[in-house]
């Protein structure tokens, strides 16, 4: 069989609710690594809260970082590092309007650099994974130079006004995605950048041809990935939209959807 790219989307696909990769998933992949196959990590993660997790599976790839906006290889220098960060007049702009869309957060990430408006426990927490510098504060005051990527939290409710601004206001300029658990949050990147911009930089990379990359994920910021890849799988927990989507729907990261997919597709043995 002709090399492969899986591309794994973190939350809600590898990981199980716990934030872990069982057993048998690891297993599938090592054994496909030996094969020759490549695996890649595609979230919207940064690289610090992900990089556990590119040491696990022992990568040896890109990794699509910020849901496309950051691609980089830890294991080679030589390739170019891609970035695209948000307009910052767009960015002072959203952050000047905090009190009138009734956002509940909202955090700002330049690289390994977070900067939250209010202070929350909870995502400070979630967002210290890998020590970065944190900043809390008037984000009018405290960003200067353009973010990677802003995150919103609100209230379920208000989430299609905010959309709805967004998209009459902002279309011209971002993207806007949601995450699913363990942070249910709006994220917003630069315009035209989604993870499938990603996987296209890193299976050309490894000279694997489109036909023959297979992505998995759950929400709808892995939306664009599922239609680019040459096999895109929905996990049993994903939102409806990404099922109706995919080529095909696996079991729930909870039950190993990723591991008995690909066992069935490359007709393994574990």
């Amino acid at each position: 069989m002709e090399q492969h790219l899986i591309c794994l989307d973190l939350d809600g696909t590898l990981l199980n609710s716990k934030q872990e990769i069982t057993p048998l998933t690891k297993k599938v992949i090592e054994i496909l690594q030996a094969q020759g196959h490549k695996f890649i990590i595609s979230t919207g993660r940064p690289y610090r809260a992900s990089q556990i997790y590119y040491n696990a599976l022992n990568l040896d790839t890109p990794i699509v970082n910020f849901n496309g906006a950051f691609v980089h290889h830890p294991c080679d220098m030589n390739f170019e590092t891609f970035h695209e960060t948000l307009d910052l007049d767009v960015s002072r702009d959203i952050f000047a309007k905090i009190p009138h869309l009734n956002i509940k957060n909202i955090v700002a990430e330049i690289k390994d650099r977070v900067f939250l408006h209010y202070h929350d426990e909870y995502l400070f927490e979630g967002f210290s994974m890998g020590n970065p510098i944190i900043k809390i504060g008037d984000l009018l005051d405290s960003i200067q130079e353009p973010p990677t990527t802003i995150l919103i939290q609100a209230e379920e409710k208000e989430i299609p006004n905010i959309y709805k601004h967004f998209d009459e206001i902002y279309a011209d300029h971002l993207e806007h995605r949601r995450w699913g658990a363990p942070f249910p949050v709006i994220e917003i990147v630069k315009k035209g950048i989604n993870k499938a911009v990603g996987v296209k930089l890193c299976h050309e990379y490894l000279n694997i041809k489109q036909e023959n990359v297979i992505a998995f994920g759950d929400e709808d910021n892995d939306n664009e990935m599922i239609r680019y890849a040459g096999t895109g799988v929905a996990m049993g927990n994903a939102i409806d939209e990404l099922k109706t989507i995919a080529n095909h729907v696996t079991d729930t990261n909870n039950e190993d959807g990723i591991a008995k997919y690909l066992i069935q597709y490359f007709n393994l043995e574990v």
